[in-house]
C-alpha cells in the first residue's frame, strides 16, 4: 500500500520537475524523495499513514511553485466537483454559525429538509449524535453532504419546542445555483448576483435575463462581489453573451505552446445592447475578473467598487488516480489591451492579505476606446467606493442578532410587533424608524451577548444596523430575494451603479 502513495509522489513529482528532465536532476530529486519515504517508513518510532505523508508532501511541494497550484485530496475534488456541476447530495438547507449554534437561514423549497418541515432560525445542535457546538459551519456542511440516497441524523432545537426533535434525513440531489439573487431592482433596472462560475452559469445567465427582460429590464447591474471564480469557459461564454462581435476576451500564454490561445467574439452578444454596470472588489478574482476585464477594456460598460483580487493565472486540472488531481498553473492571462493583471505574489504575506499595489508600479495600457488601464494589482473600476461594516454592526451579524430579531418579530414575538404586525405582512408604508430600532435594541440587550458597547458605539453603527434590519424583515416575511432587493436600493455600491448608469448608456452609443 505504501508503494502506491510513494509512487503518487513521484508521478506529480515529475509533473513538477519536467523543465529539469534533460539535465537528469529530475531524477536524482525523485530518487531521494522515494529514499526519504523508505526511511521514514521503516524507522519512524509509530506507524505512518503513508497516504497522509504523501498528500503532505504534494501540498508541501506547490507552494514553492505559486499560491493557485494546488492538490486535490477526495474531499476537496469532490468539493470542486460538486461547485463545478452545479449540484450536491445532501439534505438541502442553508446554515450559518451564528455563536455557538448553526442555525437554518432557509430549507431549500422542495428539498428533503423542507419536505421533513425543518424551518428557519431551527438550531442544529447535533450531526449523527455528534455535537455542532465546535465546528465551523462549513464543517457542518461537509457532514450533512454525502452519497445520494444515504441517511444523516439531524437533531434540531427549536424555540417554542421544550424537548430536542430528531430529523432522519435522506440525502437527496440539490441544485447549487451560481446565481443567487436576480430581480428588478427598480424601474427598468435588473440585478445580478453571480456566486461563482460553475458549468451551469452561463444556461443560469442566460435564463434570468430572459426573466427580467420579460419584466422589462433595459439596464443591468451585475455583482461580482465574493466571487472567487471558477471555471474559465464560463468567462468566456458570459462575455460573448455580453460584448459585440469581435471583440476581445483575454488571451492566455504559457511555457507549453499548446495553451497559448486568444479568445474573441464570434457574433453580435444577445445582450451586447444592454447598458451595464459591473460591482467589483477586493474579493473578485479569476473568472469574473476575466469578464470585468473584457467589459472594461472593451469600453462595453463602467465598472464600480474597489481593485479586484488580482488573479491572472490559469489552472489546468489533471487527474492523478481515481480520487485525487493536481490543479497546476499552465498559463498566464491577458485581457484585450494586452496587461497581465496578477499581482505579485514573490512576498507571499502581502499576497495573502491583499496588500494594495502602488500604481507607479503597474503597467499602463488602453481601452479600446483609449481610456487608460492599469495592470498587476488587479481590475481597478471606474469609480471607487469603499465600504466597511462598523465594528458593533460586523459583531451583531456573526451572532446572527439581525436574524434572530427578525424571525421574532414575524412571530410578533417582541413589544413592537405585538402592536403592529397583523397577518403574514409588515405594515403598509413600514420603515426602520425610531419605534424599530428601540425594539431591535432591547431585544439585543435581552441576548446577553459577550460584547457589551456603549450607546456611542450604537449611534455610530446606525446606519448599517438599519439596513440589516430592513434586509432581514423584509426577508422574513416577503422572502430573501425580496429582502436581498431591499438590502441592495441602500447599498452604497449599488447606489453607485445606479448613479453611472447613464454613463454607461452613452458607451452603448459611442461603440
Amino acid at each position: 500500500m505504501a508503494k502506491k502513495w510513494i509512487f503518487l509522489v513521484l508521478f506529480i513529482g515529475v509533473i513538477l520537475l519536467q523543465p529539469l528532465w534533460e539535465e537528469d536532476m529530475w531524477k536524482r530529486s525523485l530518487d531521494k524523495l522515494s529514499t526519504m519515504f523508505a526511511l521514514i517508513g521503516e524507522n519512524y518510532y509509530t506507524e505512518v499513514d503513508h497516504r497522509e505523508l504523501a498528500y503532505a508532501s504534494i501540498k508541501g511541494m506547490l507552494p514553492t511553485l505559486d499560491p493557485h497550484s494546488y492538490f486535490l485530496d477526495p474531499t476537496n475534488l469532490a468539493t470542486m466537483t460538486e461547485d463545478y456541476r452545479g449540484k450536491y447530495f445532501g439534505i438541502g438547507c442553508l446554515i450559518q454559525k451564528h455563536g455557538d449554534f448553526i442555525k437554518v437561514i432557509s430549507p431549500i423549497e422542495g428539498g428533503p429538509s423542507y419536505r421533513l418541515g425543518i424551518l428557519p432560525n431551527d438550531v442544529i445542535s447535533h450531526i449523527d449524535g455528534e455535537s455542532t457546538q465546535p465546528i465551523t459551519s462549513y464543517q457542518a456542511m461537509q457532514k450533512l453532504r454525502g452519497e445520494k440516497g444515504t441517511e444523516v441524523t439531524v437533531t434540531i432545537l427549536r424555540e417554542g419546542v421544550d424537548e430536542p426533535m430528531e430529523f432522519v434525513i435522506v440525502r437527496a440531489e440539490i441544485p447549487l445555483e451560481s446565481i443567487r439573487y436576480a430581480f428588478i431592482l427598480k424601474d427598468d433596472i435588473g440585478y445580478i448576483y453571480i456566486r461563482n462560475f460553475a458549468e451551469t452559469t452561463g444556461r443560469e445567465f442566460r435564463d434570468k435575463m430572459a426573466l427580467l427582460k420579460s419584466q422589462g429590464m433595459k439596464k443591468l447591474i451585475l455583482d461580482f462581489r465574493y466571487n472567487g471564480g471558477g471555471t474559465f469557459l464560463q468567462s468566456l461564454e458570459m462575455s460573448e453573451d455580453l460584448l459585440p462581435k469581435g471583440a476581445g476576451i483575454v488571451s492566455i500564454r504559457g511555457r507549453n505552446q499548446y495553451y497559448n490561445r486568444v479568445f474573441e467574439t464570434d457574433n453580435d452578444g444577445r445582450y451586447s445592447d444592454i447598458p451595464l454596470v459591473i460591482i467589483i472588489h477586493e474579493g473578485t478574482a479569476s473568472a469574473p475578473e476575466i469578464v470585468s476585464g473584457a467589459v472594461k477594456d472593451n469600453d462595453r460598460g463602467l465598472l464600480v467598487g474597489k481593485d479586484s483580487w488580482g488573479k491572472g493565472l490559469v489552472q489546468t486540472v489533471f487527474r492523478v488516480g481515481r480520487d485525487a488531481a493536481l490543479a497546476l498553473t499552465t498559463a498566464r492571462y491577458y485581457t484585450p489591451s494586452g496587461r497581465s493583471i496578477q499581482r505579485d505574489y514573490s512576498h507571499i504575506e502581502d499576497y495573502v492579505s491583499n496588500q494594495e499595489v502602488p500604481e507607479e508600479s503597474r503597467d499602463v495600457a488602453y481601452t479600446s476606446g483609449g481610456r487608460k488601464v492599469l495592470g498587476q494589482g488587479g481590475i481597478s473600476p471606474d469609480y471607487e467606493v469603499d465600504f466597511a461594516f462598523k465594528p458593533l454592526t460586523f459583531y451583531l451579524l456573526t451572532q446572527g442578532s439581525f436574524f434572530n430579531y427578525a424571525r421574532h418579530f414575524y412571530e410578533k414575538d417582541t413589544p413592537l410587533s405585538k402592536r403592529v404586525v397583523q397577518g403574514d405582512s409588515l405594515p403598509a408604508g413600514f420603515e426602520i424608524d425610531d419605534a424599530v430600532v428601540q425594539d431591535f435594541r432591547e431585544f439585543v440587550e435581552g441576548l446577553n451577548l459577550k460584547y457589551e458597547f456603549t450607546s456611542e458605539e450604537f449611534e455610530e453603527s446606525l446606519s448599517g444596523i438599519k439596513r440589516e434590519l430592513e434586509k432581514e424583515l423584509h426577508a422574513s416575511f416577503y422572502g430573501l430575494q425580496e429582502g436581498e432587493r431591499m438590502y441592495r436600493l441602500s447599498d452604497p455600491l449599488v447606489r453607485k451603479a445606479l448613479e453611472v448608469l447613464p454613463e454607461a448608456e452613452k458607451l452603448i452609443r459611442r461603440n
